[in-house]
């Protein structure tokens, strides 16, 4: 995944992880109260949205001789965490601050050696402001915190409201998601809109769709997906998976997706390109449609509720390697850039959902609309069920496996294989993946 960001079975354009070294030196167990100048990097991928809301700007005024240089937007997942692999096998070279991604997080709790731990730093006290399923998946068994929550992906659809009205559909997002109660629901309004819209594909990618169907299965049922949660490989016999990928099959069968490979240039193509009519929208979903498709579609997007029940497709954390020459700086930062008022400030620039659950009934927050998507209350749609969002486990090998599904998936939704013939190679090679 690109941003939640769970994903990404192709990465984007690469940036660096490698960091540049910071301009003078400083303790590395100090207050972070240091008056010597000093660069702090941080290494993203997608987009976190510190920018463009300014707070790095804001930080460097509350420290003047602290300056941030972020690095990595824009690439996607696989390829910064390679890169961070990479690194912290050679010892050197990560950046002060780090993103890791829910499907990746478990990973590198099992390398905390690897990471500060912000406890050391105070972020112990704002445990309780954290929704308790997040705090505990920074955490490792023994205590110690590795990363701070961004934010969480709970589920919409966006949809061209433009296109609907073509197919003589309903347009208003309450209305629209009347139409689509279930899964086969939405399938059958696929059916309809390309019956009477020819050229344009219902759906996006297969794959996004699965995703989406199996974190709400996985949700409401076992509370796991490729790894139990005493991380043994699952895949042949979690019933939430195969019932994602039947469902996901069966729109494919239908015709109903653009077989296209999220994030890869074609799909990003797409959105400009008017190539398909709806996109499983985890929240930060919004920021990364709202780029692709470009000013001349703002107001022909629109977003409402999910088919099923909630699910959450998504999430990240920041994290301090212990490479890091400016431990205390860099975690001040982490949790200056975590806090509540920065996770607001984040979601009115690209809609990342905070994981802070008192930001949801911050009037700001409820009153946020979103002007490219035809002025849709988000902060309505996406914090109504975020706090009764469900934690599903991913195991520390989640990332290579879901990858290994994904092409098994893509190869049906383009024509290379027989489901058949793809659900055995995602169980053989996802087996492969787990080891």
């Amino acid at each position: 995944m690109m941003r939640r960001r769970g994903f990404a079975a192709v990465a984007l354009a690469a940036g660096l992880v490698l960091a540049a070294a910071g301009c003078g030196s400083s303790n590395s167990n100090g207050s972070g109260n240091s008056n010597q100048p000093i660069q702090l990097t941080v290494t993203v991928f997608g987009e976190f949205g510190y920018g463009k809301a300014g707070l790095y700007d804001k930080y460097h005024q509350l420290h003047p001789n602290i300056t941030v240089k972020e690095l990595g937007t824009g690439q996607g997942l696989d390829a910064e965490n390679t890169k961070l692999d990479s690194v912290l096998a050679a010892g050197a070279g990560a950046s002060d601050v780090v993103a890791l991604e829910e499907g990746t997080v478990t990973k590198y709790k099992a390398l905390a050696q690897d990471f500060v731990n912000l406890k050391d730093y105070g972020a112990g006290s704002l445990e309780s402001q954290y929704l308790p399923w997040k705090w505990a998946e920074g955490s490792t068994a023994d205590g110690k915190l590795i990363g701070l929550g961004t934010d969480v992906g709970s589920m919409g659809i966006c949809y061209r409201s433009d296109l609907f009205q073509r197919a003589g559909l309903p347009t208003d997002r309450a209305e629209v998601a009347k139409l689509w109660p279930t899964w086969d629901a939405f399938a059958n309004v696929g059916t309809q809109f390309q019956s009477k819209v020819k050229g344009v594909k219902f759906v996006d990618a297969a794959t996004n769709i699965y995703n989406t169907i199996l974190m709400q299965e996985a949700g409401n049922d076992t509370g796991y997906t490729y790894f139990d949660k005493n991380n043994n490989l699952v895949l042949s016999s979690n019933p939430d998976i195969k019932k994602a990928w039947d469902t996901t099959i069966s729109f494919i069968q239908k015709g109903l997706s653009g077989g296209l490979a999220s994030f890869a240039d074609a799909w990003t193509a797409g959105f400009k390109n008017s190539k398909f009519a709806t996109v499983a929208c985890p929240a930060w979903m919004l920021g990364q449609i709202g780029d692709n498709a470009g000013p001349s579609l703002a107001n022909k997007w629109d977003v409402t509720t999910a088919p099923g029940d909630g699910g959450n497709w998504g999430g990240s954390f920041l994290a301090v390697p212990a490479q890091s020459k400016h431990k205390a700086e860099a975690a001040d930062l982490v949790k200056f850039l975590t806090s509540a008022d920065s996770q607001l400030a984040v979601f009115k620039q690209v809609n990342n959902l905070p994981s802070i659950p008192s930001v949801y009934d911050n009037p700001d927050f409820q009153a946020f609309k979103n002007s490219y998507f035809s002025n849709a209350p988000v902060g309505q749609i996406f914090g109504a069920g975020a706090k009764q969002l469900k934690p599903v486990y991913l195991g520390a090998k989640n990332q290579p496996v879901r990858t290994a599904v994904e092409n098994a998936l893509l190869s049906v939704d383009q024509g290379k294989r027989t489901p058949d013939q793809a659900w055995q190679d995602a169980l053989s090679k996802g087996a492969a993946a787990a080891k």
